[in-house]
């Protein structure tokens, strides 16, 4: 991976909602209803925000959720941590659909997107970040299929607008892998490094793909979204008055509009007076449309 040179674009991102999360997760836009996702991991709540209308709020759950993700059919797929649930956001309704590591209690669900098949990968990590104890999987038609082992924090899942290539990285490894997939969005081979971020600062978390073919990537610690072009290299960097974002989203009218969660997990008393708006949601406007994700399909 290229170091950033004089021809980096940067950006500044300015506050979205004051929300404080202790671990905001998991953006996720619903462009059917105009909403924007994103999940508080450690005290169970979903957050939501219109950016139209300015108007936001959320609702609290009874165990930790990682990702809302809108459903073909209407209303979100919660991925939570030992199950997956159906949520109705109008009457506040949860049915549990399916498990998930029900038989491990160590875990809980992290990082999760839907590929361009319309199917979920998702992941789990140790609650306390226990040494490869965290796993992934791909919900593909309603059948769960463990795809690989032996993860300590599973991230920045994401895939290429044709589907043959999806990306991720355990941050413990601070390298991006990327996987080659067949027609169906199956993994083929093994994934292969892709941006190694060992020797900078701050640690790869959650990332997207924009409508140009780059990915962006939150590190958590260095308070910065960084910009990939197709072959690893740093062309862009956004930075952040927190220093841990943890995932980026595109949303609003015509996915201009690149939405960063936060979080304020582990700080002391000193950091949080340093940082009193970490954990909060920030946007930035950077002129790079998104890519358009695909609805959850479970049949």
């Amino acid at each position: 991976m290229m170091s950033p040179n004089e021809h980096t674009s940067t950006w500044q991102a300015e506050l979205a909602l004051d929300c404080r999360c202790t671990l905001g997760e998991g953006p996720q836009w619903d462009a059917a209803n105009e909403r924007l996702y994103w999940c508080d991991i450690l005290e169970q709540r979903l957050h939501w925000l219109a950016p139209a209308s300015q108007n936001s709020g959320q609702y609290a759950l009874d165990h930790k959720i990682s990702l809302a993700t809108p459903l073909d059919t209407g209303g979100l797929l919660l991925v939570g941590e030992d199950r997956l649930s159906l949520f109705d956001p109008h009457v506040r309704t949860v049915k549990r659909w399916g498990s998930f590591e029900t038989d491990n209690p160590l875990t809980r669900s992290n990082d999760a997107r839907v590929d361009r098949h319309g199917s979920l990968w998702l992941s789990s990590m140790g609650k306390a970040a226990e040494p490869g104890a965290g796993a992934l999987y791909r919900l593909h038609r309603g059948e769960l299929t463990r795809l690989r082992t032996g993860l300590t924090i599973p991230n920045a899942l994401c895939f290429s607008a044709d589907g043959h290539l999806a990306w991720f990285t355990d941050t413990a490894t601070s390298v991006v892998m990327r996987w080659t997939l067949d027609r169906e969005g199956w993994p083929q081979g093994n994934p292969e490094p892709w941006a190694d971020f060992s020797s900078t600062a701050g640690n790869p978390d959650g990332a997207v793909v924009d409508s140009e073919g780059c990915l962006w990537l939150a590190l958590w610690g260095a308070g910065q979204v960084v910009r990939l072009n197709p072959d690893g290299d740093i062309i862009g960097r956004v930075e952040l008055p927190v220093s841990q974002p943890s995932c980026p989203a595109f949303a609003g009218p015509g996915l201009t509009k690149l939405y960063i969660t936060t979080a304020q997990e582990g700080f002391s008393a000193e950091q949080l007076a340093q940082e009193p708006t970490a954990g909060s949601l920030y946007v930035v406007e950077t002129g790079i449309a998104g890519l358009a994700e695909l609805p959850l399909r479970l049949t």
